[in-house]
Formats: C-alpha cells, structure tokens, sequence
C-alpha cells in the first residue's frame, strides 16, 4: 500500500543481543506488597461494622509510605453492602501523620476517615460517597489558608461524599469532579479542569487556568483580592456570576458550618463571623453547558405542563 511504503519497523521488532536467560517477557507474578498494607488491619479493627453495621471509632497512625489507605476496606464495604454502603460514619477512623499517594481513594458510603497531618498527591481520588477531613497537626504555628496540605490532583473523578480541607490542594484540584462535594482553603493551577457535576467551595486563592474544561457542577469561590476573572478561563465554557441566590448561599453557609465543625478552621470561622460582608465577595462559577441544559429541562416541563 502506497501509506505504508515508507515505513520502517526494524526499531520496533528488533532482536537485542542479550543472553537468552534474561527475561523479555512477563514471566513471573509480580509482587505488589497487599498483605503489608495497614488496609489489611483496619479491616480486621471495622470487622463489627462491616459484619452487622455496629459503629466503630480507633486511631491509628500513617506514613508517607501508606499508599491507597482506605481503599481496600472500601472494597470490603461495597461487597457486603453494595452501593447503599453504611450509615454515615459507621466507620470512623482517625490518622496520625503523613498520608501516602491516593489517601480515600473510593471511599464509599459509610466512612469517614480524618487526618491530622498532610497527604499527597491523589488525596480523595474517586471519592465514592464517604467523607475526608484532613487538618494540620496541633499546634502548627503556619498559616493553613496559605500552605499546602494536600498534593496535585486531588478528588480526580469523584463520584460523590464530603471532603474539608483545612490548608490549600496543590494543582489540578477536583479534576474531573463528578459529584463530590468539597471545601479547601485554596488551589493551585488548573483548578476544577473538567468538573462535570459536584460542588467545589474554595476559601481562598486560586491559581491560572482555573475551570478549563468545566462542563458542570458549580464552584463557589471567596475572591477577597477580586482578580478571579484574570485566573478564570472566560471563554465558551463558564460564566462568573454574582453569588446572591438563597439556595446558593444556604449551601455554601452549610458546608463552611461542617468545615469548621471537622476541622476548627480559623479561616472558616473567621468567614462565619464576617458573613454578611463575605458574601457579596463570593463568586459562582457556572458552567454554561450545565446552564443550557437546565434552562432546556425546565422547558420540557413547561411544555408538558
């Protein structure tokens, strides 16, 4: 064929002069290290939970090498009790330390799970209906609003559940958002890069580049210095609005009273304290995607009404 004339396959087939008793080929299991991680006790210390749903509450101290906590006892959840999952904080489990890669990765229905520390990157991805708390240590004399405890790409592909984060998420923060609601005290670049659905309440900065791609959901954001246009991608895919609608306000009010109730935010409070001057400082961001095919439901509904 006339295309395929000039192509030249010897890289991609080549035969390397190695001694035929190394290995080219998957030829042995490989190891991940399931039976070493600290998933394997927290789901022998939920076993009343998980069993016949009897609340259960421990403490329990992590590290930076503790990767996917959480997850594993997420699966053991969902095989028991499907999609419905626990009740709210059947299962409660307080950390100590510094979380590993993808902390609450698919925590489901049921769990709530608190750090007092930091966490890296990942932190909450996929969230799937549970809840995530994460604050600094007692005693931190740094300023949470301006300092990162949480890494890169946190909340990528959340299908539900809670999250407060007392500190700022580093870049790509709720990426890919599909349904969880989240308060943090501010982002890094590309923040909500293509959310589709959830809610996103940031008490603080946001870096360039914010909502890029952003087809629903909405974010709700304290822009105290008043340049959040400049970082905000105005182009065919959001609107800035102003934040003054009741439903709005009563939503973002409630999830900034359970931030501070988690996590004794000072931030929170302080936004709390000053609210009726906080609020004309808030600004929507609205999808416009999401706001045409509101506007198309509501006239079906009209029509058939």
């Amino acid at each position: 064929h006339y295309k395929s004339k000039g192509l030249d396959f010897a890289k991609v087939f080549f035969d390397p002069p190695v001694d035929r008793a190394v290995a080219r080929y998957h030829s042995e299991a490989q190891d991940h290290g399931i039976e070493a991680q600290i998933d394997n006790q927290l789901i022998e210390l939920c076993r009343p939970a998980l069993e016949d749903r009897t609340p259960v509450e421990f403490a329990y101290d992590i590290r930076n090498t503790d990767r996917t906590v959480g997850t594993m006892l997420s699966h053991e959840l969902t095989q028991r009790h499907g999609a419905d999952g626990l009740p709210d904080s059947c299962i409660k489990i307080h950390f100590k330390g510094s979380a590993g890669q993808s902390f609450g990765a698919w925590a489901c229905k049921g769990m709530t799970l608190l750090v007092r520390g930091d966490a890296n990157d990942y932190f909450g991805k996929g969230l799937s209906g549970g809840r995530l708390v994460i604050s600094p240590p007692a005693g931190s004399s740094f300023v949470f609003e301006e300092n990162i405890i949480i890494g890169n790409v946190s909340f990528y592909g959340a299908t539900g559940g809670q999250a407060f984060v007392n500190g700022m998420a580093g870049e790509r923060f709720c990426i890919r958002n599909s349904g969880a609601q989240v308060v943090v005290e501010g982002v890094g670049d590309h923040g909500c890069e293509y959310m589709t659905n959830g809610c996103a309440v940031i008490l603080g900065e946001c870096g360039r580049n914010f909502a890029a791609g952003m087809s629903g959901g909405i974010a709700y954001v304290l822009d105290e210095r008043g340049d959040l246009e400049e970082r905000c991608l105005q182009n065919a895919n959001v609107d800035l609005e102003p934040f003054e609608a009741p439903a709005d306000i009563d939503l973002v009010r409630g999830l900034i009273e359970q931030h501070v109730a988690y996590t004794r935010s000072p931030k929170g409070q302080w936004v709390l304290e000053h609210w009726p001057t906080m609020v004309p400082r808030f600004k929507k961001i609205y999808p416009r995607e999401l706001k045409r095919a509101l506007r198309e439901r509501e006239l079906r509904g009209a029509g058939r009404a």
